[in-house]
């Protein structure tokens, strides 16, 4: 255990200007599992999947096939388009395996998710992808832990906010990935997030 290493997030937050939903994982995977330079980067991770499904009706409209990675200029476009924030919930992690695994993800120093928030003024809610997310997010919020797929009201400096509490993106997580759409698309709508398919 001694000999594992502090590792520092790669990535900055992405807090486009008007965002009303800011979305946090945990921790991005290793470097290795990369495709491209950003959030949800394993190929094998389905969140721009479930974006290309709910917003265009195809679940490959931000996959390149042939390149075997995303089309990183659409997604940021995407986001920055509808209001879509994204970070993680921890800025320092230990791996205590070499994978992206919340079970073997140690927190040694949680991102500030109230001076994430005050980035973004706009936000009207905050959407957590899996449980070390949740529980690194609620030592610093007063929230109740909504169950997977629900939600849960909070104030946040006299702002009503809604916390959700979404289907992790991995393939890992036992839920299809259409299902999984289901559940984001209803978030997206509840929040007002425009463009979203019926």
């Amino acid at each position: 255990m001694n000999n594992l290493q502090n590792e520092r997030h790669p990535l900055p937050p992405f807090l486009p200007n008007g965002a009303k939903l800011l979305m946090l994982g945990s921790f991005p995977p290793p470097k290795k599992r990369w495709s491209m330079e950003f959030y949800y980067p394993n190929l094998n991770n389905d969140m721009w999947r479930i974006m290309g499904l709910i917003f265009y009706g195809d679940k490959n409209h931000f996959v390149e096939t042939a390149a075997k990675t995303f089309h990183k200029a659409q997604i940021v476009d995407f986001l920055t388009e509808r209001g879509i924030a994204l970070y993680d919930t921890a800025v320092v992690i230990r791996r205590l395996k070499d994978n992206a695994a919340d079970n073997f993800l140690e927190v040694v120093e949680p991102a500030d998710i109230c001076g994430l928030l005050r980035q973004i003024p706009d936000c009207r809610a905050v959407a957590v992808t899996g449980q070390k997310a949740m529980d690194t997010l609620r030592d610093q919020l007063p929230v109740a832990e909504p169950k997977v797929s629900g939600s849960a009201v909070f104030v946040f400096e006299n702002h009503p906010m809604r916390l959700y509490r979404m289907p992790s993106s991995s393939r890992a997580y036992p839920l299809k990935l259409e299902q999984k759409a289901v559940v984001y698309e209803k978030m997206m709508r509840e929040i007002g997030i425009k463009g979203v398919l019926k």
